[in-house]
């Protein structure tokens, strides 16, 4: 399948192409801006499938709404007549045509262009009324707040928020291109006007607030809960600004003559995670927790495991070894430790289901 995509070059253009060139048996095809006619003529005749991308929403002239948005659409139309090539054809519009202002009357002439190429040359078209798009690729400070917060934030930059309470509706870019896929592989006969799901509200202030925690998490080491929703997007947003140097950031490692103890991530409601070392001969823990539950995996070394019940002083002891990957889980009302009987370094990953507390430790010394 031959597809070609406007506006190649675009925030939505970049992201759409990589997705396309992914699949097996997709071939794509681009239009740029400053590409003529003939060069149109004969992508057109080779394309399968059109998305159209390209557009303008804030030049120097505001001529150029016309020119861009609704002439090139109108010529894409034209010579798709022309070819009598009925393929379908994918177009992002905007839910600024709602609005009687230049852009959204430009984008309302091109869904007329495109509509009538539905009824007259029988191409199945579908209109997008995109609301803000976000994501990865994304210009800053041009017409997505959300790319300008996330760029300036990372960068250190200041951000300027005129309404706190104003509230903005986002598409994120994935589910954008993920709907244009699906489109390409069934496409729908006529004109339709589907919209992308989900579709996000957010207020300014609120969306400063969640990048500003996004930030912060690397002193805190307290993760937002970034695997769904508008906040997993925001966050591989807000990721995909990260100037190259802040790849890499540093966590406390604290030190003794046991070996270090990392702490790597902390969640509101998930636990924490760490890992921890040990010398040989030393053991680690000695204690017991009524509600507290931990997780350790024994990465490198050879780990003995001891336990005692806290009532009746049953005692069962356990092995593990790094190169047996085990997850030892931790009972209320057990006491445990862990020795390392090996003769190098051990080094043992660790869960516990809640961010330790030095007011309500939950932690009590005995030993096995």
């Amino acid at each position: 399948m031959k597809v070609l995509v406007t506006g190649a070059n675009g925030f939505i253009g970049k992201n759409l192409v990589l997705r396309l060139r992914e699949k097996e048996g997709t071939e794509v095809l681009t239009l740029l801006r400053n590409d003529g006619e003939s060069i149109l003529r004969e992508a057109l005749a080779r394309a399968d499938a059109v998305v159209h991308l390209a557009g303008e929403n804030r030049p120097a002239d505001p001529a150029a709404f016309a020119e861009v948005n609704v002439c090139l659409t109108q010529r894409l139309c034209d010579t798709l007549q022309t070819l009598r090539k009925p393929i379908p054809v994918l177009f992002t519009s905007s839910i600024q045509a709602e609005l009687d202002n230049p852009y959204g009357r430009s984008k309302r002439d091109a869904e007329d262009a495109l509509a009538h190429l539905a009824q007259s040359n029988g191409n199945p078209v579908v209109i997008y009324r995109l609301p803000g798009v976000f994501g990865k690729w994304c210009r800053p400070n041009y017409n997505s707040v959300v790319a300008t917060f996330c760029y300036n934030k990372a960068h250190d930059l200041p951000v300027q928020i005129n309404d706190f309470h104003a509230r903005v509706r986002l598409n994120y870019v994935d589910d954008v291109v993920n709907a244009f896929l699906r489109a390409l592989e069934q496409p729908t006969a006529g004109l339709s006007r589907p919209t992308v799901a989900p579709e996000y509200t957010i207020t300014l202030g609120e969306l400063s607030d969640k990048i500003d925690a996004f930030k912060n998490c690397r002193d805190t080491l307290v993760s937002e809960r970034v695997g769904t929703g508008l906040t997993r997007a925001l966050y591989a947003t807000y990721v995909s600004y990260l100037p190259v140097e802040k790849f890499v950031y540093d966590v406390p490692a604290y030190g003794d003559s046991r070996g270090v103890f990392v702490e790597m991530l902390k969640t509101p409601d998930a636990g924490q995670f760490s890992f921890f070392t040990a010398h040989p001969g030393i053991t680690r823990g000695g204690h017991y927790h009524h509600t507290k539950t931990e997780k350790f995996l024994v990465i490198k070394g050879h780990a003995r495991f001891g336990f005692r019940h806290m009532l009746t002083n049953e005692v069962h002891h356990l092995e593990a070894f790094g190169d047996q990957p085990q997850v030892v889980e931790t009972v209320p009302g057990w006491t445990h430790d862990i020795t390392n009987i090996g003769t190098d370094e051990m080094v043992v990953m660790l869960w516990a289901n809640e961010i330790y507390d030095r007011t309500n430790p939950d932690t009590f010394y005995s030993q096995v």
